[in-house]
């Protein structure tokens, strides 16, 4: 059995130690990189939730990922591993995420909240707020072109005001150069079989979007040359 941490968590019950900072609102103004973001949320106490977990989850993934997938919180699994949907949710995740030809390696994933609420309990709005600042740094840092916002607690922190999930899921919504696009959270279709459809549908409209991005960058990079051509071919006309 691999007894190795993952990446950036420290081995044991992280509340045992007893050197942990308190970092503070003015602490978290921004971070220079993914790793010092991932130390201050190992190191966090904003909340309650730092003192009851055993390890924080700040999230996994290459730092330059195009696409960036948040979730509502760590749940038992992830609180136990300090990796993001490695339990049911995220077997299911990895297969949508098969179904769109993408995986793990391709994407960043993370929570609105870093550290697992008693009971798999939902959020409470201190707490997102107190995890707000990292979150936010998170986008600042990887700067996504896609955002896929998993379920409603999500949605209403990333996009606030917004219809509920059962409205906008599937949808493409555009804020500051970004695309974020709502969906079902997986755990809800595990626990709501009805769901599971909408969701796959859900996955096949951010191929359908990732497609047509695809395709614009394609069309701009065959224009920027022929574009850049046009001087020299009216001075040899007209020269």
């Amino acid at each position: 059995m691999n007894t190795t941490a993952p990446a950036g968590v420290t081995s044991g019950a992280e509340r045992s130690r007893p050197d942990l900072r308190v970092y503070t609102f003015a602490d978290l103004v921004t971070f220079a990189d993914l790793p010092s973001l991932s130390r201050a949320v190992h190191d966090c106490r904003r909340c309650p939730l730092g003192a009851s977990r055993t390890h924080a989850v700040p999230g996994v993934g290459p730092a330059d990922a195009r696409i960036l997938i948040v979730g509502e919180a760590p749940g038992q699994n992830e609180d136990l591993q300090g990796e993001p949907f490695v339990g049911a949710a995220g077997k299911l995740l990895d297969q949508l995420l098969r179904g769109i030809g993408l995986s793990r390696a391709d994407v960043f994933i993370t929570n609105i909240l870093k550290c697992r609420p008693p009971g798999n309990r939902d959020p409470q709005p201190d707490e997102v707020e107190a995890c707000s600042p990292f979150l936010e740094d998170q986008l600042r840092l990887i700067r996504p072109e896609v955002v896929l916002v998993l379920g409603r607690h999500a949605l209403a922190r990333l996009l606030p005001g917004q219809d509920s999930i059962t409205r906008v899921h599937g949808r493409v919504i555009s804020r500051d150069g970004v695309s974020y696009i709502p969906v079902y959270h997986p755990a809800a279709a595990l626990y709501n079989s009805f769901l599971m459809k909408p969701l796959e549908q859900d996955f096949q409209a951010v191929r359908a979007h990732l497609d047509r991005m695809a395709a614009r960058r394609a069309v701009e990079a065959t224009a920027q040359p022929v574009a850049a051509a046009r001087p020299e071919e009216q001075l040899t006309l007209f020269g």
